[in-house]
């Protein structure tokens, strides 16, 4: 659909969706709503586990979302830039500014929960989202870019993209390169094991390490804003692989805190330039009118390997240990 129709045409209703999503999540999180929901009987805690099922349905719905929001901005984004030799910078401000959401969006989320309750939250949530929305109405759309040769079908557009990707060596090697390193390398569905059991520490601890690869990819990506990849990009790729996979390793042996924290960053640090390079290099060898359908499928590569890979971070600890499995996977 992103090739087929102005992509703000798409990011707008997309991101209308999960201003309602953030509505509902705000009304449900209201202790009233909590009770009728549960046949009458009030209880203290709005989210009881009998009324748990409308938050894994906001969750899902908030997820289709997501499916159409990714592509079409990734697909944007570029159409906005007056010049494309800014590409390269523009990509890489897009990096930091996400990755600058992936840190303080959480942070202030739990202090808000903390401190001003999960109502108050909620509800900054939904005025951020209202926010957004109003952001993206105001940006002028923009026609689609021009498609070479005939209309496809919705199969064959599809199938297209997929061609695409397999038949561009460039483009299949860093999405593949970055999906088995997510997919093997993660260690970030254990830290609660490695926060609990291995470090001896406390949930304070827990949310420091969540927190230390996001702080990394943040500061390297704000570095490579003002000190881009020029040349040997693909060379730099395959060298923050490897430190990711090192730093990965190191991290498993550690015992020490501060350490883990550290080596955690690393992989942060190591994962943004890896993430920026992809980035860089889908964009440039896509052509416009079929970069719709290359983000889903990188989408499909990325996204569909984080989940798989904290399945299989959780699979390969049942089977091999906790330590083994990370280092098995670094």
């Amino acid at each position: 659909m992103v090739d087929s129709v102005r992509r703000k045409r798409i990011i707008v209703p997309a991101v209308a969706v999960l201003f309602l999503c953030a509505v509902t999540l705000f009304w449900l999180s209201h202790p009233a709503q909590a009770s009728v929901l549960n046949h009458g009987r009030l209880h203290l805690a709005a989210f009881d586990a009998t009324v748990v099922w409308p938050l894994y349905l906001v969750i899902f719905v908030s997820g289709i979302a997501r499916g159409f929001l990714g592509p079409a901005v990734f697909s944007f984004m570029p159409q906005l830039l007056p010049d494309r030799g800014l590409l390269a910078n523009a990509v890489t401000w897009n990096s930091t500014t996400w990755q600058a959401g992936a840190v303080l969006g959480p942070a202030i989320g739990g202090l808000l929960f903390a401190h001003l309750g999960i109502g108050f939250a909620y509800g900054v949530d939904t005025v951020m989202e209202g926010l957004a929305l109003l952001f993206f109405i105001s940006i002028g759309s923009r026609e689609l870019p021009v498609i070479e040769g005939v209309r496809l079908s919705l199969s064959e557009s599809i199938m297209s993209g997929i061609k695409f990707i397999f038949s561009n060596q460039i483009v299949l090697s860093a999405l593949s390169l970055d999906m088995f390193a997510v997919l093997f390398g993660g260690a970030v569905a254990l830290l609660p094991i490695f926060a609990s059991e291995i470090l001896k520490a406390g949930p304070d601890a827990l949310g420091y390490l969540r927190a230390a690869p996001s702080v990394g990819s943040v500061l390297m990506a704000v570095w490579l804003t003002f000190s881009p990849l020029k040349k040997n990009a693909g060379r730099k790729l395959l060298w923050a692989v490897g430190g990711f996979g090192l730093a990965t390793i190191g991290f498993a042996l550690s015992k020490n805190l501060y350490l883990s924290l550290f080596l955690l960053f690393l992989t942060g640090v190591f994962d943004s330039v890896s993430v920026i390079v992809r980035s860089t290099l889908i964009h440039t060898y896509t052509p416009e009118y079929m970069k719709g359908r290359v983000s889903a499928v990188n989408n499909i590569f990325i996204g569909s390997s984080n989940e798989i890979g904290s399945f299989e971070s959780g699979a390969a600890a049942k089977l091999m240990g906790t330590v083994p499995s990370v280092i098995f996977g670094g």
